[in-house]
This record gives C-alpha cells, structure tokens and sequence, in this order.
C-alpha cells in the first residue's frame, strides 16, 4: 500500500498556552487540593516535564541536547512567550505556576502542566540553570538555581533550561539509573510521544554534540507520524475519524491504527492521547484491543496511535505523579468511542480494492458495511459439521446449531432462532451450484459481468484460474497474481454472516427455576444495585438477596445456565469498568467462530471456477475479509513486479 496522499485534513492543533498573568504561588487550600507531586525517576522524566512546559509556552521549535543519556546533561532549548527576569525566582520554588489559579481551574486542566512542582522537584536534585527572555527585552536572565544568583544574558525570546549531573546530591538513587544507551533511548521515547501530538511544533534531538533526530513543523498528523514512525507505519494503518455526541459534550478521535497484518509481538507502538496528553489508560487500551479481538493473529499487539478530544471537565488528570494516568468521569462512554471508532476503520475489507492499478491509499478505502443477505423463510437442515456442500450463494438456510463449549465455558442453546446454514449449497450432477429448488444461483463470469456492466478484468480480486493443492485459489487481477486461502476466507464469510444474523436479535432472557445464588464482594453488590437497567439490557437480572448474596434470576437464553455464576461475575467485574456487553459478545463470538471454521469448505475439496469466483465475490462484499477468524491472512497479492522479479525479466 502506498502511503496517503499530502492533501490528507489537517490536525486540530489549537493546544492551550500558559497564562499571561504570570507565576505566583498557589494557596494553601488549592496545594491541599492537588493529589499528587512530580516525581523525578530518571532522566526521561526531566525531559517529559520540560517539554510540557515549553509547550505550554507556546513554542514552535524545540531543541533538545543530551550527555551520557541525559545523566550528564539535559537541556531543552524553545521559542516560547518566555519568563520575564523578576518571576524567574518564583519559577523554581514549589506550588509555583501561571497555569491554575483555583480549584475549578484544577478540575478543567487545559494545559500540560498544572502543578508547580516540576522545576523545583528537578532543581532539588540536579545543577539546574535558567536562561529565558520575554518578547521586547534587550537581553534575557539567567538563574543559578542553587545559589538564587540571577544575572543578564544573551538571549533571544524564549526560554532554556539546564539540567547537568542528574542525582549528584543522591548518589543512591544515581546508583539505580541503568546504561547510558537505556537511559537515552527513554529520554527518546519521551520526546517522540510529544512530537507525535504537536506536528506545528519542530523538534531536534542531540546527543554527545551529534544530531539524533529532527522533525520539521508539519500541518499534517499523518506526516508527523511517517516522520517519526517510518513510511511503513503511515502505508500499513488505516485512518481513524470518529465522533459521538454526549450529554456532556462531543467526543472527538482522530488518528491512525494499524493493519491487523502489521501487529507486532509487544505493545511498544500503541499511543493514546487525551488533550493532546499521553496516557496509559486500561480503558482504551481495553477497547482497542476489543475492537481488534477476532483479526488478530495469537497474541499479536496492534499499533495505532489515537488523539482523543473531550472537553477538560470530563476528564482528570491529576491522579498519579507522572501524569500519564487519567480518570474519565464517563469510563464507558469513553470505551464505546474508542471501540467504534477501530470498529469503523477495520470494517471495511481491502479486497475490494485489490485489483486498482495502483494500490489505494489507506484513507481513501471505503467505509460501507458488507452487504445483508436474505434469509428464506423455511429449508432443510443439515448439521454443520456435515460438509458436503459449499454456501456461496447470498441466500442462507436455517438449521439447528448443536451446543458446543466456548473458550470461557459457556454454551449456545441447541436451537437457535434464525441462525444461517453453513453448509446449504448443493451441487448438481455438472458441477454447477444450485439452491434447493433448482435456480441457479452462481450465473457465468461472462454473465455476471454483463449484468453489472463491469468486466472481469476489473474485479478486485479478479477472476480464478486455478486452484492448488486443493487448499489455495489462485486468480488473476489488474495488478497480478491473487492467491486466497479458500478454507480461511470462506470462514471469514460465514462467520461475519452468523454475527449479523445474531445482531438482529435481541438480547432474549430466559428465567431460571432455581436462581443460583454466589457471597458477592461489596464492590459486586454495588454495581449489581446500579447498573441493574443494564444488566436487564442484557438479558440478566442479578437481584441481592442479603448484603452478601446475590442470585441470579435471568440469563441470555443463548448462553447455557451451567456457568451462570461464572458468567456473572466476570460481567459484574468489566462492567464497574468497561462495557459489560463486550463480555458476552465475546463468548457468543468464540461459538460462533467455531461454527464457522467447521462449517467453511475444508482442504482437498474440488471447487469449480464458478465456485471459487463465487466465493472471490463475497469476500470482497463482506466485512473484515482479510484475515479469518483466528487473524490469518485469507488473502495475498503478488504484482507483476513482484513476479518479473521472480524470474529476472527486464534484467
């Protein structure tokens, strides 16, 4: 895939700068107020806090020049408002700051810092100066922070700061800081988690007097990423735009996630965002790996990189030392958007794309959903381990499921209402698919292109030729060669098929004669008592029966009542945090993909071409197309570049 084009929209970059009116010390009642100090772990932590506050101070460019890691040296050079010479003394004492004045600007924080602790907390244990000169000054000031010595300088506006011998005055907790090379590669990460958020801000990086690192000021968001996450990572993500209006205001997510085919072994490239804040937060960590739950591949991590927009009330900041955990007032509305948001870029599947002359840019892959297929009213039906047959025709038949166990223990009834056949296709004795009836439902290539008026040279996925070892099918398109894992891709279909069929029907209560009944935690208790509309949402009824027992009256007449107790308390347990739906979508999605893997056609089967093209048709209308339900690839192409490359043609 190529990378997006420059004319991609431009990032929201309209981040808060520090107040005008000038540093002063917060009162007693506020300092009482803020929850937690700064906290200086190593030199990483120097580098986070002073880029913060020269952000804060408006700055579009940024140096930062490091020595031995940053052990030896941090300095961080900006082009900010500055900080005029008579508030530079008050700049290093603590609960110092510009930025809050009360308690209410305390619990709408605009800005990157907050607090007034930072300086004083790095100047605690290091040799610290301050160089800064405000717009219109002749000269800039400089202040020892040891001795209080303040005295003219050379200086253009804007402000420097000097942090040398890191823990000289500690030497035990000197003695915990790691390698250079370790500490430098922190002090990296730092600085790359800011650049990703701020592209009008210009960013260099220096160490030992060798340029690292430099990224110009950009108005894209998605070329700050190419520039500081690779080319690949920009060509192997899809974009992400998203909004949801609330009550207390909308919530806006921008940004990129990556290709279920591009997860990495560790999480070290997933970059959440609030406020133009990096955070490590459970929620949309748990959302995001939710959203990509069923496309990846074993215990593969995604990378994306999210910006989250809400507005500051909805959101604390001011709950762990370092800044870098958050509290969302709405924990579950947060975690739905995010959820959507992935949900809506990794839905739409690029095989409908495949066959482009030149592979599309990722932002210009349509967003429609797979189309619906008709369900007949009545039709025979056939276990779904019998595979005799192959569904790939729009219509589907009922049949009844046999109960089978989920990863997590629980059962689908061994009848369920509307549910589509796996295996409804029978074959005449040419070969040819028909339904039951007789009609032909797979019409010729040529007639089929001749009644949508489009040739089968156009066909993303292009037309079959061949299959192979009765396991791949090879076709060929505009671009090339298509080789397509049949037994994947067809499970990929009837999976996502089963899904809709499923999402149509609501969530059915079945009462229990006997309600099991299970000693619940005080936190269980409270959640059953608030969340009570919700759970009933959800087909459960969950009543207290003393204040330490709960019983369960209903369950979801899809699932077995065997593990209701378990079943219960893990969807107490994610719903004081998350959405509790996702935990039975998840078991309701484990069967459902266990059907389909042993319902889709197996290897070894002999599939005419109208079949294979048939089934070429359907993965490019379905959803998610490209990797099965276990995170495989269903599909991979190979260019004609690819393939003179191959055998040396044009050389």
């Amino acid at each position: 895939m190529n990378p997006p084009p420059s004319d991609s929209p431009a990032f929201d970059v309209t981040a808060p700068l520090s107040s005008v009116t000038g540093i002063r010390l917060l009162p007693d009642e506020l300092i009482s107020q803020i929850a937690a100090g700064e906290v200086i772990e190593r030199p990483a932590s120097v580098v986070r806090e002073l880029l913060d506050n020269a952000l804060d101070s408006g700055a579009r460019q940024i140096t930062v020049r490091l020595r031995a890691g940053g052990i030896r040296l941090i300095a961080v050079e900006d082009d900010g408002c500055g900080i005029p010479a008579e508030q530079l003394p008050l700049a290093i004492l603590r609960h110092a700051t510009s930025k809050i004045r009360s308690l209410h600007d305390l619990e709408s924080v605009a800005t990157m810092g907050f607090r007034g602790e930072a300086l004083a907390a790095i100047a605690s244990v290091s040799d610290t100066t301050l160089l800064s000169a405000v717009e219109g000054a002749a000269h800039g000031h400089a202040l020892d922070a040891r001795s209080g010595e303040l005295a003219p300088a050379a200086r253009a506006r804007g402000t420097s700061v000097e942090v040398k011998e890191l823990f000289f005055s500690t030497p035990a907790r000197r003695k915990f800081l790691k390698s250079e090379a370790t500490e430098l590669a922190h002090c990296l990460e730092a600085i790359r988690r800011h650049a990703l958020t701020r592209p009008d801000v210009a960013f260099a990086i220096w160490h030992e007097g060798k340029l690292l690192d430099q990224w110009r000021a950009v108005e894209s968001l998605d070329q700050r990423i190419a520039d500081v996450l690779g080319r690949d990572f920009l060509a192997n993500s899809l974009p992400v735009d998203f909004r949801l209006r609330t009550a207390g205001g909308e919530v806006h997510i921008q940004g990129r996630c990556g290709l279920p085919d591009f997860a990495r072994s560790r999480a070290d490239q997933q970059y959440a965002y609030v406020n133009h804040r990096y955070v490590r937060d459970k929620v949309v960590a748990h959302a995001a790996r939710s959203a990509y739950e069923d496309v990846l591949h074993g215990h593969r991590q995604p990378v994306y990189v999210l910006h989250l927009a809400l507005p500051p009330a909805r959101v604390d900041v001011n709950v762990h030392p370092t800044k870098i955990e958050v509290r969302f007032r709405d924990s579950r509305e947060i975690h739905q958007a995010v959820r959507q948001s992935l949900d809506q870029a990794l839905a739409p599947s690029r095989a409908a794309h495949a066959g482009e002359a030149a592979s599309p840019p990722a932002s210009s892959l349509s967003m429609s959903p797979a189309s619906s297929y008709a369900l007949p009213s009545s039709a025979p039906s056939r276990p779904f381990w019998q595979q005799e047959r192959m569904a790939l025709q729009e219509a589907t038949v009922p049949y009844g499921l046999s109960s089978s166990p989920g990863r997590n223990g629980w059962l689908l009834s061994s009848q369920v209402p509307g549910a589509a056949s796996l295996t409804d296709g029978t074959l005449a004795d040419d070969g040819a698919p028909f339904s039951a009836d007789g009609a032909s439902l797979v019409p010729h290539p040529q007639t089929s292109a001749a009644q949508t008026g489009q040739s089968p040279n156009t066909w993303p996925l292009g037309r079959a030729i061949a299959q192979l070892h009765g396991i791949y099918i090879l076709a060929e398109n505009a671009q090339g060669l298509v080789v397509v894992d049949m037994h994947a891709a067809h499970e990929r279909i009837v999976y996502e098929r089963l899904k809709q069929q499923f999402d149509r029907q609501s969530m059915q209560a079945q009462p229990l004669l006997i309600p099991p009944t299970f000693a619940a935690t005080p936190q269980e208790l409270a959640t059953a008592v608030q969340c009570a509309e919700r759970l009933h949402q959800l087909g459960l009824v969950i009543d207290p029966l003393s204040p330490t027992i709960l019983a369960i009256r209903t369950v979801p007449e899809t699932l077995s009542t065997d593990h209701a107790v378990d079943m219960a308390r893990q969807v107490l347990a994610e719903l004081a945090l998350h959405d509790a739906s996702t935990v039975l979508e998840r078991a309701r999605n484990e069967l459902l993909a266990t059907m389909a893997c042993h319902g889709a056609v197996r290897a070894n089967r002999h599939l005419t071409l109208e079949e294979m093209n048939a089934l070429l048709r359907q993965m490019e209308a379905t959803e998610r197309a490209d990797q099965c339900n276990h995170g495989r690839p269903t599909w991979r192409q190979l260019s004609m570049r690819e393939l003179d490359a191959l055998f040396l043609r044009g050389r």
